[in-house]
């Protein structure tokens, strides 16, 4: 019985490649997991705030700030909970660095929406109900538009970066131009804009 023909390098190179996508799908993660939650909380929750506040950011929508604010918690709750199933389910079985990293990051993300609640919350009865609305909502994007760049640069991940940069993008400009269009801004053009993303991500892998 002749012995089994050898692997040619070609094929090998072929196999080595292979086995390396699969590897780098698995580290990454779903991305349907990551944006798409976000996307739809961000969609919801700031679409309440906009019938709330519409283009002129004055209360006279048929949503009560109350409801509006209950909405944008309540999904981002949900949000959190699903792409944090997501995150479990990546790094299981990772040790060392990498491990190491995720720990860190994530660590991060509470450390930093934990401080933007203090610093809303101390300012909250300071400010016109607009401005304070106003206050949460950039800088409840200002956060994970940093976290986005900072991920993209540990993992070297540009989709993830420039997702960062667009978001903080979209919140400065909303800023500029008031709580109605900051709200109107943050549902289509992030809320809609993460799911899209997450679903082209998807397609890529």
């Amino acid at each position: 019985m002749a012995d089994e023909q050898a692997p040619t390098p070609e094929e090998m190179m072929r196999l080595i490649e292979e086995q390396s996508a699969i590897a780098a799908k698995h580290l990454r993660g779903e991305p349907l997991l990551y944006y798409v939650p976000w996307g739809l909380a961000w969609l919801l929750g700031f679409g309440a705030l906009f019938l709330h506040y519409g283009l002129d950011g004055v209360p006279d929508g048929p949503v009560s700030l109350g409801q509006a604010l209950a909405v944008l918690f309540a999904v981002q709750i949900l949000a959190g909970a699903v792409t944090g199933f997501g995150m479990a389910k990546v790094s299981k079985g990772v040790r060392g660095e990498s491990a190491a990293k995720g720990m860190m990051y994530g660590y991060t993300w509470f450390a930093g929406v934990a401080l933007m609640w203090v610093i809303c919350m101390h300012f909250t009865f300071k400010l016109p109900e607009a401005e304070a609305s106003l206050l949460w909502a950039s800088g409840f994007l200002m956060v994970p538009a940093l976290l986005y760049m900072a991920g993209g640069a540990i993992w070297t991940s540009w989709p993830m970066f420039f997702m960062g940069v667009w978001i903080a993008a979209v919140d400065g400009v909303g800023v500029l131009l008031g709580i109605g269009w900051h709200t109107l801004l943050a549902a289509v053009l992030l809320g809609g804009g993460q799911v899209a993303f997450g679903f082209w991500l998807r397609r890529r892998m």
